[in-house]
């Protein structure tokens, strides 16, 4: 298959450098500095298990210097940006092409393609002007989590945590078990990230944002990490607040989760300290993604009649944290004293 990253941050980055190195035909976009590092060295994997010794030699490309049709298009970008992107992306492949989204967060199809109480809703909070709906027609969409924690310590530079439960998870939208879902997941395992098609993706989503708008927003409003909160007993017990509002949240949408949430939380002490992507976001003076992570669970609240109030005081602070580094045009790090 002829095959396209479309945004090489670390996520991208990585699938995008793996790909290469096991000799698949693939091209990844990217922009500045990261081209730039891509183009002229490659791409730097370091990591205890999957760590590589080069620097991996890729074909990268800038925003309309792609060659379409491409077969299978990874849509690596934040969840943020898919709006904007949207009609260029669907662009580069052709009537059948698959475009794989594995964004942290709920997504705007959430309601598309099942039975459902609440069938056919659509959340303003990921798609306003319904761009997405309009864009990408069901039988395209993939919908994907990526377990990989991962730091970039700078361009095409990328540091991984290397957990054993590391996999890109894929599904499709109405839950059937694909022959292509096989096949990208044979793709993505033979390049060294375990690959792991599923018949409910909503559900390994919800689960993943247990973690995700729990953690990637309070390291927003604290500057930590999710060990570091973990550890601070306060904030271990707002945690467990909070992942018990997403879990009523989740069931009332029809998907019940199975989850020890002190359990969880206790265990977040025992991981490495890597900062979260909005961690990073923050860190570099960028744009959040929160309105996947945590500002539509807002609204699947008001939808479902599911009190919010833990989730709805943290998404305040970290969405006043977000106005602040965007309106500043600021980054914002700690700074060692003395």
């Amino acid at each position: 298959m002829k095959i396209l990253v479309y945004g090489a941050g670390a996520i991208g980055g990585y699938l995008g450098a793996i790909l290469s190195a096991a000799g698949e035909d693939v091209t990844l976009v990217a922009r500045g500095a990261t081209y730039d590092a891509m183009t002229n060295r490659g791409v730097i994997i370091e990591g205890p298990r999957s760590g590589r010794p080069d620097p991996i030699k890729v074909r990268a490309v800038r925003p309309g210097e792609e060659k379409p049709p491409y077969d299978l298009i990874y849509v690596t970008l934040k969840s943020h940006q898919l709006a904007e992107a949207a009609p260029h992306v669907r662009a580069l492949g052709g009537k059948d092409a698959m475009f794989v989204f594995p964004q942290n967060g709920i997504p705007w199809w959430q309601f598309d393609g099942i039975e459902s109480k609440y069938k056919g809703a659509k959340l303003k909070t990921l798609d306003p002007d319904g761009v997405l709906s309009r864009t990408f027609a069901a039988h395209n969409i993939i919908g994907g989590v990526a377990f990989k924690p991962t730091d970039s310590p700078g361009p095409a530079h990328i540091k991984l945590a290397d957990g054993a439960t590391d996999s890109l998870t894929i599904g499709e939208i109405d839950n059937r078990m694909s022959d292509r879902l096989q096949a990208i997941a044979k793709i993505t395992t033979n390049a060294g990230w375990t690959g792991t098609p599923v018949n409910d993706i909503r559900k390994v989503k919800w689960n993943k944002l247990l973690s995700n708008a729990v953690w990637n927003t309070l390291g927003v409003v604290a500057q930590a990490t999710p060990k570091d909160a973990a550890s601070f007993p306060p904030t271990a017990a707002l945690a467990v607040a909070m992942m018990r509002e997403v879990i009523a949240l989740a069931q009332a949408c029809g998907t019940p989760l199975q989850v020890d949430v002190e359990k969880t939380v206790a265990d977040v002490t025992k991981r490495v300290g890597l900062p979260t992507s909005t961690l990073q976001d923050v860190r570099a003076g960028r744009s959040l993604e929160l309105d996947a992570l945590i500002n539509v669970l807002l609204e699947i609240g008001t939808l479902t009649g599911v009190a919010t109030p833990n989730l709805s005081v943290v998404a305040a602070c970290a969405n006043f944290v977000n106005q602040c580094v965007v309106a500043n045009g600021m980054a914002v790090r700690p700074v060692k004293l003395g």
